[in-house]
């Protein structure tokens, strides 16, 4: 079986959804369920799953005992905010230690800040968490993030909701060949074609929020990036043919009848 092994883990679904920017819980848990996805992210800072008796609780909603949640350090700005943030949701959800980390770098493009990234992540790793780190798309980085320990490595395909999708296939595809430990892109995808193209290039998994949150029908956009990335994934596996400058008949002409 061609499962994704992700530290600890293994899951059958290569497609991990967020679970922000819907229009409410209820279609956040309609669209998690059509996506098929096994991991579903959750941002501490912006959703309860426990500390707070007064707010809906995503727990309600979304079941950990179908899903594998993920907690995520969106909105720190620097590493300790982000332990602390881990911390609180080892705490709530009863010793979990499987984390997305990302430590943002500035407001207006959202970049990771690599040196906090970091810094952050060997915090994490000395306390037994399984850290994922959200990253820009540097190889070097990446590698970085891998050799310390990190489970997974989350590159950036483009700015965090800005759905442009892959902007650099270079460097996401250098990541990919250097990598021993799983490659998910995330962030910029914004339709089912950019999750086929990216799990083409090898990527182990995608992350997609946005381009599901924010479709127009995001039911079908979440059933459309589960037949995407599974598509894009058995074409790695394939190969694609060889790519040239002249035609080829489809049919041989040796043998044929004048």
């Amino acid at each position: 079986m061609d499962n994704l092994k992700i530290g600890s883990r293994q899951f059958r679904s290569r497609l991990i959804v967020g679970s922000g920017k819907y229009k409410s819980l209820e279609e956040t848990a309609s669209a998690t369920k059509a996506s098929g996805a096994e991991i579903i992210t959750v941002a501490i800072r912006r959703m309860n799953i426990g500390q707070s008796n007064i707010e809906p609780n995503i727990l309600n909603y979304i079941d950990p005992n179908r899903y594998t949640l993920l907690p995520n350090t969106a909105g720190c700005y620097d590493a300790a905010s982000a332990v602390r943030t881990c911390l609180l949701a080892q705490e709530l959800l009863g010793g979990h230690n499987f984390v997305k980390l990302e430590v943002i770098g500035d407001q207006k493009t959202l970049f990771p800040d690599v040196r906090e990234t970091i810094i952050a992540a060997e915090e994490l790793l000395k306390r037994d968490f399984e850290v994922l780190a959200y990253t820009t798309d540097d190889p070097i980085i990446a590698k970085n993030l891998e050799e310390i320990g990190c489970v997974a490595v989350m590159p950036l395909a483009s700015p965090i909701g800005s759905g442009l999708g892959i902007q650099n296939e270079f460097t996401i595809k250098t990541i990919i060949e250097n990598a021993q430990v799983p490659i998910i892109v995330d962030a910029g995808l914004g339709t089912a074609s950019d999750a086929s193209e990216a799990m083409e290039f090898g990527c182990d998994a995608v992350l997609v929020n946005s381009a599901i949150a924010k479709a127009k029908k995001p039911i079908l956009m979440a059933e459309a990036m589960a037949a995407a990335t599974r598509a894009g994934r058995l074409a790695y596996l394939a190969g694609r043919m060889e790519k040239k400058y002249n035609a080829e008949p489809s049919s041989p002409i040796e043998g044929t009848i004048d």
